[in-house]
């Protein structure tokens, strides 16, 4: 090869290096499994308006079942410490930074139905919480459910006593006020905790008698009391974020909040699909609770809501002000 042909070459790979060093590829922390119906309905969508609105120079990669470190309650550190770019979290797992957040999980405060879109009209009233991240997406979740391995609740009676897995401190407070007792437990431990008998059920959305396979140790799930609502996040590291380009970060922001909406309804849809599920299974039963049975388990959680707000009141949390602005949303 002449001299001149190797100028030319190396010229030429220096442009295509120039070309690749502009784009920016993003890792996304995911501890839900490589089958979750996430993967193909809102991560893989998510990435695709990424990419479209930064015209290419950003590019999303995900990385399912824990691939960059297992364990769901370490998302947001991983986020924090710069280990992963973009993780997909429960802020109920690391609830000590997400006081006025998690107000959404107690009952009434928001809807299945409205609730997403209450929080993202009144995100700004969050910054504080989200300070050490970038939050790039928040969706909520259909409501808690009762999931028992042997014993059917049918009553508020018939849960006293027993052991039930919860989500987050708050959605533990009203399993107390229930008369059963709360275990914090992330969700890839339920199935092993429940089959031999550590739990005796666990409270969680109707997606996990598929999602993962809950129907299988499972006999019954209860529904109609008020119960929590648990919410999730996408964050982004700072630094990571603070490194695109103004364009791209508002890019990144305006499919966050599209794919918010999008993991909601998915995440509402997926509710109905599981439950529809388990009543088919052989042996297994959906209790409706009764009116009566409904307005116990509600009278007895009702307290919960005015502890838990002068509490966050007493910290210097403007959680009223926060939760009127949620229902005006509505």
């Amino acid at each position: 090869m002449s001299f001149m042909n190797r100028i030319v070459g190396t010229a030429a790979a220096l442009v295509v290096s120039a070309g690749i060093a502009q784009s920016t590829e993003l890792k996304l922390a995911d501890f839900l499994p490589a089958t979750h119906p996430f993967q193909e309905k809102v991560w893989a969508v998510f990435a695709d308006k990424v990419a479209q609105k930064t015209n290419g120079e950003v590019t999303i990669k995900v990385y399912p079942a824990g691939e960059l470190g297992p364990g769901p309650v370490q998302q947001y550190n991983r986020v924090v410490d710069g280990l992963t770019e973009l993780a997909y979290g429960l802020p109920g797992y690391t609830a000590s930074n997400f006081p006025k957040l998690l107000l959404t999980e107690l009952p009434g405060v928001i809807t299945e139905e409205t609730g997403t879109k209450s929080v993202l009209d009144n995100i700004g009233m969050l910054d504080k919480e989200f300070r050490r991240v970038q939050l790039v997406g928040y969706w909520s979740n259909g409501a808690n459910l009762i999931f028992t391995s042997e014993k059917p609740v049918r009553s508020l009676e018939d849960i006293k006593g027993l052991k039930l897995r919860v989500p987050s401190r708050n959605a533990g407070l009203i399993v107390e006020a229930w008369g059963a007792t709360p275990v914090s437990m992330p969700v890839p431990e339920i199935y092993n905790a429940m089959q031999t008998g550590v739990i005796d059920g666990a409270l969680i959305d109707g997606t996990a008698t598929f999602v993962f396979k809950l129907s299988e140790v499972t006999k019954y799930i209860t529904t109609g009391m008020n119960s929590s609502i648990s919410s999730f996040f996408l964050i982004m590291n700072k630094d990571a974020f603070s490194e695109l380009s103004e364009e791209n970060q508002e890019a990144v922001l305006e499919a966050g909040r599209e794919i918010s909406l999008i993991a909601n309804a998915q995440q509402l849809s997926d509710v109905q699909k599981g439950l529809d599920i388990f009543r088919k299974m052989e042996g297994k039963e959906v209790i409706e609770l009764s009116a009566e049975a409904a307005a116990a388990f509600n009278e007895a959680s009702a307290p919960v809501l005015d502890e838990v707000i002068a509490d966050a009141e007493s910290q210097g949390i403007d959680a009223k002000t926060f939760i009127d602005a949620l229902a005006s949303s509505r």
